[in-house]
């Protein structure tokens, strides 16, 4: 049973291993997943390694740049499940940054190994942060 809830369509998934540690790769992924679910293509983006720490609710409105320049991470991760960017994160990863999914953003499933490598056998395209 796939992950993947469009038959037919073009899929990516975004794999994100950086954390709150490296800032400037955290918007990304979050802005070229909602330019490819705007595409009509079906997106995901799986957190892995220290990834889960950007989906934490009292991180996401911290993040971003200094001063005026620019929006708050949140504001990408608003604009890319508003256009039904999936999001996933990796349960061994919760662990390893002493996380649970109920201190995560609403609407994070969480998923094992298995599951992930279906999800990038499926999909055309596989891009990692």
């Amino acid at each position: 049973m796939s992950m993947w809830t469009g038959e037919g369509d073009a899929k990516i998934l975004y794999v994100q291993t950086h954390g709150v540690n490296d800032p400037g790769r955290s918007a990304t992924p979050f802005f070229l997943a909602a330019s490819a679910a705007a595409m009509d293509v079906e997106v995901g983006i799986y957190f892995t390694m220290y990834g889960p720490q950007l989906l934490q609710r009292d991180v996401v409105d911290k993040i971003g740049p200094k001063g005026d320049r620019g929006q708050r991470l949140s504001y990408f991760i608003r604009q890319a499940t508003d256009l039904g960017v999936h999001l996933w994160v990796c349960q061994p990863s919760l662990d390893l940054n002493d996380l649970t999914q109920e201190e995560l953003v609403e609407g994070v499933g969480m998923i094992g190994g298995a599951a992930f490598n279906d999800l990038a056998i499926e999909a055309d395209a596989v891009v990692s942060f």
